[in-house]
């Protein structure tokens, strides 16, 4: 091989790691491709519970997407509740003086997640007025753990026994509640803090009852207005204590139904005119100005004698024809009707005085 030849060789295997490292990208940290933190850890007493809620991260520390989470873990200290809360410091894949309380899979569809919300009701050795601090992990497939959530902090307090005296008074297009407070706690003590009231209302039977907004609501009686009329709703009421800074849900009521009816008559026919031939009498009149008039009913009466139904019409219609009409004075008027499932009848228009010979 001569000089030449050699000098070549040489300079394109020195090429060779030059053009592979050209290729490769910057190394990333394995913690830089963990889950990020849980930002939104909440935590609230319910019923015999300390549930925590909070949302599951889509994205990685070095702010990537994460596209599957494999689990999430609960960990929990308590203490008498004075002074700052024990720190979360992670170490070797845990909170170190903290207990795992959960462990939540989450590459399976699991009952804990609805929308990227994850749910944990915590009922392990819960002692009335100790502090319970609360972290969560969550790991990718490949093990990789998140850093630690933020911590919260909840008082175990007693909840309020559900409201007595539920009722629901349906109206137009509204139902009316109304309850008693709740008068003890469900260790039986007398109900101390502030009380507030979540309303819980479904569209049918077997629905899982939502609240309604705002809620929770001071005081005993709420009207839920812009309801949709005949059609039946179902109402739960639960009562809500705050005390030193923890809220407590308490067990809801049994439901009661109320379905919202149309009770609000249309405005009578204007202008009732009547002209009499032989036998017949032809009435004609302005329509009612509501937008659910379904129709209008006739009455005629003798001279002095009470109204009888003789006839109606299906709106638009405003003439009717009435036949038969025995020889002598008469009085007409009309009525509108409107279209709910129990129609509701306005007043009788103006009279019209005729005599058919």
């Amino acid at each position: 091989m001569s000089r030449r030849a050699r000098a070549l060789l040489v300079l394109g295997l020195a090429a060779l790691p030059l053009a592979a490292c050209g290729r490769k990208g910057r190394p990333v940290a394995p913690e830089a491709r963990a889950p990020q933190a849980v930002l939104d850890l909440t935590g609230v007493v319910r019923e015999a519970a300390i549930e925590l809620t909070w949302t599951l991260p889509g994205r990685r520390v070095d702010n990537t997407r994460l596209r599957q989470l494999a689990q999430a873990r609960v960990f929990r200290v308590d203490d008498a509740g004075t002074g700052e809360p024990k720190s979360a410091l992670l170490a070797d894949g845990r909170i170190a003086g903290y207990t795992e309380v959960a462990s939540i899979r989450l590459d399976a569809p699991a009952p804990q997640v609805e929308d990227r919300r994850a749910t944990f009701a915590d009922r392990r050795g819960l002692a009335l007025a100790r502090r319970y601090t609360y972290v969560v992990l969550t790991s990718d497939a490949l093990g990789r753990i998140s850093p630690p959530s933020r911590r919260v902090s909840v008082t175990f307090i007693a909840a309020p026994e559900p409201p007595t005296g539920l009722a629901a008074v349906a109206g137009d297009a509204e139902v009316r509640l109304a309850w008693r407070a709740p008068a003890r706690l469900v260790d039986g003590s007398a109900p101390s803090g502030d009380l507030a009231y979540e309303i819980l209302r479904a569209a049918a039977a077997d629905a899982t009852p939502l609240p309604l907004p705002p809620s929770p609501v001071p005081g005993s009686a709420l009207i839920d207005r812009g309801l949709e009329n005949d059609r039946t709703y179902y109402y739960a009421v639960r009562a809500v204590r705050t005390f030193h800074g923890t809220t407590a849900y308490g067990a809801a009521t049994a439901p009661v139904a109320a379905t919202p009816r149309d009770t609000t008559p249309p405005s009578p026919p204007a202008n009732l005119a009547a002209i009499p031939s032989e036998g017949t009498v032809r009435l004609s009149w302005s329509p009612s100005p509501e937008p659910d008039v379904a129709g209008y009913v006739v009455y005629r009466a003798a001279a002095a004698g009470g109204f009888v139904r003789v006839g109606s019409t299906r709106a638009p219609t405003t003439v009717f024809v009435d036949r038969d009409v025995p020889s002598g004075s008469h009085r007409y008027a009309v009525t509108a009707q409107d279209g709910a499932a129990r129609p509701n009848e306005s007043a009788r228009s103006s009279e019209a005085r005729v005599t058919v010979p």
